[in-house]
């Protein structure tokens, strides 16, 4: 499966709560088991008025599928290609 960063501007989700957190996580968590293994969500960042979820996924179609079938805007996906982090300054 590939990785992939999906942006999806929320307006107010910054200031949601523990209860309103855990029903999106639920929501998105039952979705993920319907798609049959092409899908993992790994996290999410929030940030402000977006959420920044990292998911492994066998291609772009299905996390278009977990987005509409949830409700979710997937307003940008990207596909990660490498990654850095302090380390690679040592290689």
């Amino acid at each position: 499966m590939r990785k992939f960063v999906i942006e999806r501007e929320i307006p107010g989700i910054g200031g949601a709560d523990s209860n309103q957190m855990r029903e999106i996580a639920r929501k998105s968590n039952g979705i993920v088991e319907t798609l049959g293994g092409d899908l993992e969500w790994l996290e999410s960042y929030i940030a402000g008025d977006k959420v920044y979820c990292v998911y492994l996924a066998k291609d772009e179609a299905v996390i278009r599928k977990h987005a509409e079938k949830g409700g979710f805007p997937a307003n940008r996906i990207a596909e990660v290609k490498r990654m850095m982090d302090p380390s690679t300054a040592l290689a």
